[in-house]
């Protein structure tokens, strides 16, 4: 019956034996997503919140963190981590735990140097926290170039690289050479082509409208069912984060390039629900939102199962209730 209602490829993804317990909001019947709806993930961040060094390589076994970065993103999000990290990385003696801890690192003095960056415009960002930054940044990148000599084959170093390589405006040259190793190793990771769009967009020095024409041709290259068809979602956020008109994406050539991309991606029946799919799903909802659109979005969220995730929704004024109302229009 949902198969016919909604379509192929819309079904929920089966009960895992690790999903986490939810507990949803009575008035809009959402949650937010936390360890990526992941027991293990949770464990994970659990025994780093702890700085719990072995617990923390126990819970790495059932992940490639060097290919897996929403897992990597939510251990770079785990506030201390920079307190222990450096220990581990100075005292693992076995190579492979020695590169975990080396990317870990990597991907927290990133996000550390951020937080004392903050989201300010720069010219409103002080010397001293220019500074900070700048020597966090410089503990990430030697840490992750380390860990790309380590796990060669890795593809997440690269990534934050490109992502480190944005925020201390290490120019062209650089940026393309990381996004060529980057893309070396996997030419159709997800986070990769997420991380390149931002450098594309005018704000990063790019030109108008060459970050959705990356998007469209990582669509058109991807193998049905891949999760990289969400940087088209993605691009389109951006393009109306961008403009002026908050009507800008209500158009029926735009609807029909959405529809196409999420049925290429994360509605293909071979799509692959690992963990943090949900973002993907959330970043198709805001976009498809966005347009206004009302077919493709109602397997999305009917998919989702009101799990939200606040980064893609981050641009509106109100981005929780904003997707309960959509949600709440797809169901209608």
């Amino acid at each position: 019956m949902l198969g016919r209602l909604f379509g192929r490829g819309a079904e929920r993804p089966a009960q895992r034996p690790y999903a986490l317990p939810v507990e949803r909001k009575r008035w809009s019947k959402m949650y937010t997503l936390r360890a990526l709806g992941d027991t293990r993930v949770l464990a994970l961040t659990e025994a780093a919140r702890a700085g719990d060094w072995s617990a923390v390589k126990v819970a790495l076994e059932p992940f490639d963190l060097g290919r897996d970065g929403h897992v990597l993103r939510e251990l770079a999000a785990v506030d201390g981590v920079q307190e222990w990290i450096g220990q581990a990385v100075e005292k693992e003696e076995d190579t492979e735990h020695r590169a975990q801890a080396l990317l870990i690192s990597g991907a927290r003095h990133i996000v550390w140097g951020w937080e004392a960056r903050t989201a300010q415009f720069a010219s409103k960002v002080t010397r001293e926290q220019w500074e900070v930054f700048f020597e966090r940044l410089a503990i990430a990148e030697e840490h992750l170039l380390e860990a790309t000599e380590v796990r060669v084959e890795w593809v997440a170093p690269w990534t934050e690289l490109l992502t480190l390589g944005r925020g201390a405006s290490q120019g062209a040259e650089v940026n393309e050479a990381r996004l060529a190793g980057a893309l070396h190793r996997d030419p159709f990771d997800v986070h990769t082509h997420l991380e390149w769009l931002y450098h594309l967009l005018p704000r990063w020095g790019g030109a108008p409208g060459e970050g959705l024409a990356f998007a469209r041709q990582a669509v058109a290259r991807a193998p049905q069912g891949h999760s990289v068809g969400c940087v088209l979602a993605l691009a389109y956020i951006q393009v109306w984060e961008d403009e002026d008109d908050v009507d800008c994406l209500e158009t029926p050539e735009i609807r029909a390039e959405l529809r196409a991309a999420a049925g290429r991606s994360i509605l293909h029946p071979s799509y692959e629900f690992r963990p943090g799919w949900q973002r993907e799903f959330n970043l198709f909802a805001m976009a498809l939102s966005l347009a206004e659109e009302r077919d493709t979005i109602r397997r999305v969220f009917h998919t989702l199962d009101g799990a939200y995730l606040a980064g893609p929704w981050r641009g509106l004024a109100k981005p929780e209730k904003m997707f309960a109302r959509h949600q709440r229009r797809a169901r209608g």
